[in-house]
C-alpha cells in the first residue's frame, strides 16, 4: 500500500505555525446557514450540464447550496495561498480542500485541519478501499478522505512517435528531445528520476539523490524536455506541441475519449499511487455539511459516476459494480479500478523532514528553473 509509507511531516521551518485543532474551531453554521464552500482541482467533478450530476444530488438530498471552486492547480501554490491564515489560527473561507497526499500529511501535522466527525461519515469507514487504509499520517481517518486516487506514469501520441516503455526515454530517446514534458510536482517527477538511477523512491539516501537530479539535469540542459507543468500538458500533448509526457492517468483516459492514439502505459519503472484528500481547515464554519459530503461521496451509486466522468482510480468499495448500471466499458478498466497486479507495481514517496524538504525543493527549483 504506497500511501502507507508517507510519515508524519514536521514543522517545515516555520516557527510559531503550530495550531491545535480544538482551539481554532468556528462555530459550525451549517444548520442555519445551508452553504458548503469548496476548492478542488481543475475537471475533478461531473459538470452541472449532466443530468443527475453528483453535486445537484447532494444539494438536493441536505438542502445545502455548494459554491464550488476548482482553485487547486498545484499543491504548493495552493499551499502559499492559505499558509498566512491557517498559521495564525484565521479561517480562510472554505469548508473543504482537496490536496495530495504529502501536502495533506503536512498540514495535518501542522493542527490546520479539523477532525472529521466519524459518526458523521459511516460511509466512508464502511466503503473505503483497502489499499487506502491505515496511513502512517492519518491511520484512523481522523482528519482526511481521499477524493480520487491515481497513477503517475507515461503518456504518448502513438500517431506522433513510437511506442514508449520507459520513462527514461522521456530522458534519453533523441527522437523525443524538445517534445517532452515532466510534472511540476516534485515528488512526481524525481520518484522516476530515483528510479531510473537504481534507487528506491520509498528509502533513498543524499547520494542517491544527488545522482537522480543531475540525472535529470542533464536532461534539461540537453533540451530533452520541453517544459514542466501541472494539468496544462494536457492541452500540448492533444495538440501535438508534444509527443509524450510524464502524465496522470485520469488526465488520458478523458483524452482518449476525443484522441485513441492517446496511450497510456504503466513504465518498466513502475507507477507512483496517490490520492487527493478531502481536508476540513480550521475556521471552517459549515463542517456539518462538508461532512455529508464525505458520507454522499462515499455512497457507491454517487461515487461510481463521479469516476465515470474523471477517470481516475475510485476509493468506493462497492462502485464497480454500480458503474455496470451506467457504463459497462469502463467496469473492467484497470485505471479506474485496478487490480492486484498493477497495484503490486506501484510506489509512493518517501517522507521527509525538514532539513531534507528544503534542500530538495531547492535542488528542484535550480533544475527546473521554479
Amino acid at each position: 500500500m504506497a500511501g502507507a509509507s508517507v510519515g508524519v511531516l514536521p514543522l517545515f521551518g516555520q516557527d510559531g505555525a503550530q495550531q491545535d485543532p480544538a482551539k481554532c474551531r468556528a462555530t459550525d453554521r451549517s444548520e442555519d446557514d445551508g452553504l458548503l464552500v469548496v476548492s478542488n482541482w481543475p475537471g475533478y467533478i461531473d459538470p452541472r450540464r449532466d443530468a443527475g450530476n453528483t453535486r445537484e444530488l447532494y444539494e438536493e438530498r441536505t438542502g445545502v447550496t455548494v459554491r464550488y471552486t476548482d482553485d487547486v492547480n498545484d499543491n504548493a501554490e495552493f499551499y502559499a495561498k492559505v499558509k498566512n491564515q491557517l498559521s495564525s489560527c484565521e479561517p480562510v473561507g472554505r469548508d473543504l480542500m482537496m490536496l495530495t497526499d504529502w501536502m495533506a500529511a503536512r498540514m495535518i501535522s501542522l493542527g490546520w485541519v479539523q477532525p472529521i466527525d466519524r459518526r458523521a461519515v459511516p460511509n466512508l469507514h464502511a466503503n473505503l478501499i483497502e489499499p487506502l487504509r491505515g496511513v502512517a499520517w492519518d491511520p484512523d481517518l481522523q482528519f482526511h478522505a481521499p477524493w480520487q486516487t491515481g497513477l503517475t506514469g507515461v503518456a504518448y501520441n502513438a500517431a506522433k512517435t513510437g511506442e514508449i516503455g520507459s520513462f527514461a526515454e522521456l530522458l534519453d530517446n533523441p527522437e523525443l528531445k524538445g517534445r517532452v514534458t515532466l510534472l511540476s510536482e516534485m515528488r512526481d517527477t524525481m520518484a522516476f528520476a530515483l528510479k531510473i538511477v537504481g534507487a528506491d523512491p520509498e528509502d533513498f539516501t543524499q547520494d542517491e539523490w544527488d545522482d537522480a537530479v543531475d540525472r535529470l539535469r542533464k536532461a534539461v540542459s540537453d533540451g530533452q524536455v520541453r517544459a514542466f507543468t501541472g494539468n496544462e500538458y494536457i492541452q500540448d500533448l492533444a495538440a501535438g506541441n508534444i509527443v509524450a509526457c510524464e502524465a496522470w492517468s485520469g488526465d488520458v483516459i478523458q483524452l482518449q475519449f476525443e484522441n485513441p492514439d492517446i496511450k497510456f502505459v504503466a513504465p518498466e519503472e513502475g507507477l507512483a499511487l496517490w490520492s487527493d484528500n478531502m481536508l476540513v481547515p480550521n475556521g471552517a464554519e459549515h463542517q456539518a455539511n462538508a461532512e455529508a459530503w464525505i458520507d454522499h461521496f462515499y455512497d457507491p451509486a454517487v461515487a461510481a459516476r463521479l469516476a465515470a466522468w474523471v477517470n481516475y482510480i475510485c476509493p468506493v468499495e462497492g462502485a464497480r459494480e454500480e458503474m455496470e448500471k451506467i457504463d459497462g466499458s469502463l467496469v473492467d478498466n484497470t485505471l479506474i479500478f485496478p487490480d492486484e497486479e498493477m497495484l503490486a507495481r506501484t510506489f509512493a514517496f518517501m517522507p521527509l523532514d525538514d532539513r531534507q524538504a528544503t534542500a530538495y525543493e531547492r535542488d528542484w527549483s535550480d533544475v527546473t528553473g521554479g
